[in-house]
């Protein structure tokens, strides 16, 4: 019944039949063409196209292109690639399923190490680069007047609205939670060192300035939904199934390279 349905006759251009089967191959072959295209425009739009490549193709071959011997080069390529494109499809998608990709999501979070991440709030007292020492100096004693506050029971949030130039101020300098690898060194090293409730002793220096760094919570680092790593994760299996495979038919086969500079290369 498939076979049948493939070979329906859905046009004819100088008596030459468009068959269903092409023109879904068609569809397939043009769809990043057709991505701005409606769904139900697409089919139309694909037969619109098939019919122009068999007018144009009909007029090349009157004009004997297909003679051509770079013509024939190129038309040996393609074969080629499309050759390769079966064999990626049989030998590399197909054993990337959603199964194998689950069970690697799995693997790969039962092996992660355990990390801790932290929900910090801050108030920055910013330097300019091309600061000088006295202003370096004076940034650093206001971020201290800021500490003695704190320590005598003064409020970090209303304190870093009035403060902090940084624009989490509007939020009593909350920055939310984040693990190791999101902030500057000096500023992730300061704040993972505090306990929850705790806010640093001397001021913290860092590219941006003096910070003053409360910690709120502490949590064990959540791990990224499936749904959200599911694609980069195909992505990366794909990669690796496709070199594997390479890699062994390279193995198994004679690759002789000739030109020199392409040798070195």
């Amino acid at each position: 019944t498939a076979a049948a349905q493939e070979d329906v006759v859905v046009a004819t251009v100088n008596g030459q039949p468009i068959t269903e089967a092409e023109l879904v191959l068609a569809e397939t072959e043009l769809d990043p063409q057709f991505a701005r295209l409606p769904p139900e425009q697409k089919r139309a739009a694909a037969l619109s196209a098939m019919i122009e490549i068999r007018l144009m193709a009909a007029e090349s071959e009157k004009a004997g292109v297909h003679d051509d011997a770079e013509f024939k080069r190129r038309m040996e390529f393609l074969r080629l690639r499309a050759l390769h494109s079966q064999y990626v499809s049989d030998k590399v998608a197909s054993a990337v399923t959603d199964e194998s990709i689950r069970a690697r999501y799995d693997q790969e979070i039962a092996a992660a190490p355990a990390v801790n991440e932290v929900r910090a709030s801050h108030i920055l007292i910013s330097v300019d680069e091309n600061a000088t020492e006295e202003q370096k100096a004076a940034a650093r004693t206001q971020a201290e007047e800021i500490i003695d506050k704190l320590d005598a029971g003064g409020d970090f949030a209303e304190l870093a609205k009035e403060n902090s130039s940084d624009g989490s101020a509007a939020q009593g300098g909350d920055l939310g939670y984040f693990g190791p690898g999101r902030m500057v060194p000096e500023f992730e090293q300061a704040a993972m060192a505090l306990e929850v409730g705790q806010h640093s002793k001397e001021p913290v220096q860092t590219q941006f300035g003096f910070h003053v760094i409360k910690v709120t919570d502490k949590r064990p680092q959540q791990p990224p939904a499936f749904e959200e790593v599911q694609a980069q994760l195909r992505s990366l299996m794909l990669r690796e199934k496709y070199f594997e495979q390479a890699a062994a038919l390279r193995g198994a086969a004679q690759v002789d390279i000739t030109d020199p500079v392409l040798k070195t290369a």
